[in-house]
């Protein structure tokens, strides 16, 4: 006679182990939706665009365990330029950091940022060339397991794109047009 009871309770054990799975991190925003148009105050302030070239509002949640720091980026695949454009680089964000509001200090939380594609240091806003079609802005929160990365704000964009790949417990992505 075949015993239901193994069965069941090897289907209820594994219901409780997925139940108690920790979530993946998750992105939102009140500024920027998800493959919807960016405002003008997220366009930037220069290069024939004339916005106000503020960083939109942030926030996340289901933080991994072990995080010790955040990192947020801006970055356009779509530029013409053969590898992509980097609009906002900001590391080292304290782990109790969830959210930033719109315009955001990185510096006054705790954090540095990165020389972007434009020269600068700082958020530097969509403003893609003029008949170039449809662009993505990934905006991509990080979770690493280090309180500080050790670079600085002469690090090449490329090298901080590897070295928040190889170290990151978990990222999401919000993707903005």
């Amino acid at each position: 006679m075949y015993n239901l009871a193994k069965p069941l309770s090897a289907i209820a054990l594994l219901a409780a182990l997925f139940s108690n799975a920790s979530t993946a991190l998750e992105l939102t925003s009140t500024d920027i939706t998800e493959g919807h148009p960016m405002k003008k105050t997220f366009e930037y302030a220069g290069w024939g665009c004339s916005g106000k070239n503020q960083s939109p509002q942030l926030q996340w949640h289901d933080i991994p365990e072990g995080t010790k720091s955040f990192a947020i980026t801006a970055y356009d695949p779509d530029a013409p330029t053969g590898s992509g454009f980097w609009h906002w680089i900001a590391l080292d964000l304290p782990a109790k950091t969830d959210h930033l509001v719109r315009g955001a200090k990185i510096s006054e939380l705790g954090g540095q940022e990165v020389r972007i594609d434009y020269g600068s240091v700082g958020f530097g806003g969509a403003c893609p060339p003029v008949g170039d079609g449809m662009h993505r802005y990934q905006f991509t929160v990080w979770a690493l397991p280090k309180a500080s990365l050790g670079l600085d704000e002469n690090t090449p964009p490329a090298v901080v794109g590897f070295t928040l790949n190889s170290l990151a417990l978990d990222k999401a992505t919000l993707t903005a047009t």
